[in-house]
């Protein structure tokens, strides 16, 4: 069993990224780029492409489509104001082919490939329900260890009498650096960006080139264009 799920699919003009963070969380990302018009590809690093995030219940409604028990889902996600639409939907021309439009962003997927997203589907939810359902203990801290992947997260659910689950997230990521005041981290999603130390809610190891995870507050992390 993984910890952190990885995959995708690269055609010639787009590229999805399907991303299981972690197996405690209750949502997965769908990352998104495409090639310019010069060729190169979109870097999220700084801050290109598109990410979706979604929840178990979305993840559920994607999987009925994948399985050709409906024969399209549509959605929209709203941040900021900001209205995302997006859909999963069979060719009507009987070819086992699924289009997935997001945003400005259109993926076609073959049957190989279909295959590989259901059943990558079905393995997340059953490890997420497994895991990402269980009562945890707000002050216990929890050390776990996967294939060479070191995680060690605190839980603080609340400060000052205000919830985390409202303004913190955890995010993957590797320790490139390290001063008296911040950290370095290497994320998922390509960025390198100096983090205060102020700003993680977590504890840490302060090992270089170790995956840990980081309760990190939003609003940098936003600022930062590591997530939206």
């Amino acid at each position: 069993m993984a910890n952190v799920h990885n995959y995708s699919f690269f055609g010639k003009k787009v590229g999805l990224t399907i991303q299981s963070t972690s197996i405690t969380d209750l949502f997965i990302f769908f990352r998104l780029i495409k090639s310019k018009e010069n060729g190169i590809w979109e870097k999220p690093s700084k801050g290109e492409g598109k990410v979706i995030k979604f929840s178990l219940e979305e993840m559920v409604m994607i999987l009925q489509v994948l399985k050709k028990e409906v024969n399209s889902w549509s959605s929209f996600h709203t941040f900021k104001n900001n209205k995302t639409q997006i859909s999963f939907k069979w060719e009507n021309n009987g070819k086992n082919r699924l289009w997935i439009n997001i945003d400005q962003y259109s993926k076609m997927l073959d049957y190989a490939q279909l295959k590989i997203l259901e059943l990558l589907f079905e393995h997340i939810l059953h490890e997420k329900i497994e895991f990402a359902t269980i009562p945890i203990n707000p002050n216990k801290t929890i050390q776990k260890s996967t294939n060479n992947i070191i995680i060690q997260e605190e839980y603080i659910t609340e400060e000052n009498g205000i919830s985390f689950n409202d303004r913190a997230q955890k995010m993957h990521g590797v320790i490139k650096n390290e001063s008296e005041k911040a950290l370095l981290i290497s994320f998922n999603n390509g960025s390198e960006v100096w983090i205060p130390k102020s700003k993680i809610h977590s504890k840490f190891e302060s090992t270089k080139d170790l995956v840990q995870v980081f309760l990190i507050e939003d609003w940098i992390l936003k600022k930062n264009n590591i997530i939206n």
